[in-house]
């Protein structure tokens, strides 16, 4: 196939996409919580430093500050609401190549999607952990993990609210995520672009106490790829089959930032 023919088909399947968006026959699913105040935020031992929360402040509306225009400051730290995490969040992947939002290859940010679902685990253990043999169970139902795709975890997380969602107890939180086999096998075993978790962290609330500590961040920053947190909806996508398109603000040296995730479904 020459260039041109290449070309002539990446313009035509472009077109269907433009033509199966317009038609609804692809929807785009908003996997993104509504930025406010209210929004919980990752809460850390006292000794160390905290996430901002979200703010607002009106600037101006139809007024003396401003008679024929609306808008606010805002406020925030990089990793609250729904948020990317970026390679160099992590010590290990802090001296990789293009580990911050504003130089990471954009290629990486729409890809293939799969959402395993871990509902009923989660809903039974709000400490659990999925591991290699769910991965694979998974494989099993619907296919191989397609090389450079996001995986998502599911828990129904999402539809927690307040203190419930960060579920802090006196030892810390208390939350579901990946174990570390489950991690590496999907970065080492499966290539994927990154992985996603309903909860305020790609860890679980525990996961301090894994080996190494924090295994999504540390596997997953350390090989240089991507985390997104507070994902909302996800009971809307097919376990495969639906592309993701996660774009971080670029902000210098950003170690993350807040998005808007969203599914392209067929």
């Amino acid at each position: 196939m020459t260039k041109e023919d290449a070309r002539a088909d990446a313009t035509r399947l472009l077109a269907d996409l433009a033509t199966g968006l317009a038609s609804g026959d692809v929807q785009v699913v908003d996997l993104t919580h509504r930025l406010d105040p209210d929004f919980p935020i990752i809460v850390l031992p006292p000794e160390f430093g905290q996430c901002a929360p979200f703010r607002m402040e009106e600037i101006s509306r139809y007024d003396a500050r401003g008679p024929a225009w609306h808008w606010h400051n805002i406020s925030l730290g990089e990793h609250a609401g729904t948020h990317f995490d970026a390679p160099i969040h992590w010590i290990s992947g802090r001296d990789l190549p293009n580990n911050t939002t504003d130089t990471l290859p954009v290629q990486k940010l729409v890809g293939q999607v799969c959402v395993i679902d871990c509902e009923a685990e989660s809903d039974a253990d709000d400490d659990y952990e999925m591991g290699v043999a769910k991965i694979e169970a998974f494989e099993v139902a619907h296919g191989m993990i397609p090389p450079q795709s996001w995986v998502l975890m599911r828990t129904g997380w999402s539809r927690r609210s307040g203190a419930d969602y960060i579920n802090l107890r006196a030892d810390g939180a208390h939350s579901p995520g990946p174990d570390a086999a489950a991690i590496r096998f999907l970065v080492e075993q499966r290539d994927i672009i990154g992985f996603g978790t309903e909860t305020v962290g790609t860890d679980s609330g525990q996961g301090a106490h894994s080996d190494p500590p924090y295994p999504a961040h540390y596997i997953l920053h350390g090989a240089g790829r991507y985390g997104l947190q507070c994902l909302a909806n996800l009971d809307r996508l097919p376990p495969m089959g639906a592309v993701l398109i996660a774009a971080p603000l670029k902000i210098r040296q950003g170690t993350g930032s807040p998005l808007r995730v969203l599914a392209l479904v067929p």
